[in-house]
């Protein structure tokens, strides 16, 4: 009776405990998103020259078509290779985002992540021309301010 009382107190343990890890999960994907963004912007300024970067799949990666130099500090993936669960990406961004010399972001757009285990979805705004970024919550009619981020 007891190896039932503890194997029912750790199946429960282990089902609420998913939901946690899979916010944790995607927290850490929209920052690695963010900051991928951010080094792109500096390294940019750094050079003093232009460069672009794509988003695909579950990663940045230099640009995809186009005579822009990758910018190198930016490239990062978003998922962590010992993450379980799949993060899933939408996005309305160009084929490749420009950066200005001065780290102007010359493209703009909307991403959406989400990952398996919760029903949380978080969405990143970069809007034209400072390359201002807005993180918040999406719940299908666009990217809405979270007052816990």
């Amino acid at each position: 009776m007891a190896v039932v009382v503890l194997g029912l107190l750790a199946a429960m343990a282990f089902s609420t405990g998913g939901e946690p890890l899979a916010r944790q999960r995607l927290e850490a994907a929209t920052r690695r998103l963010e900051q991928g963004l951010q080094r792109a912007r500096a390294e940019a300024q750094a050079r003093g020259q232009a460069c672009g970067l794509s988003l695909s799949g579950a990663a940045w990666g230099p640009p995809s078509t186009g005579a822009l130099p990758p910018c190198r500090p930016g490239l990062e993936e978003l998922q962590e290779s010992i993450a379980a669960g799949r993060l899933r990406l939408e996005h309305n961004l160009p084929a490749v985002l420009r950066f200005s010399a001065n780290g102007l972001v010359l493209d703009g757009g909307t991403v959406v992540l989400s990952t398996d285990g919760t029903a949380l979805r978080r969405c990143l705004v970069l809007a034209l021309p400072l390359g201002i970024t807005r993180l918040g919550r999406d719940r299908g009619q666009g990217c809405e301010q979270d007052p816990t981020l």
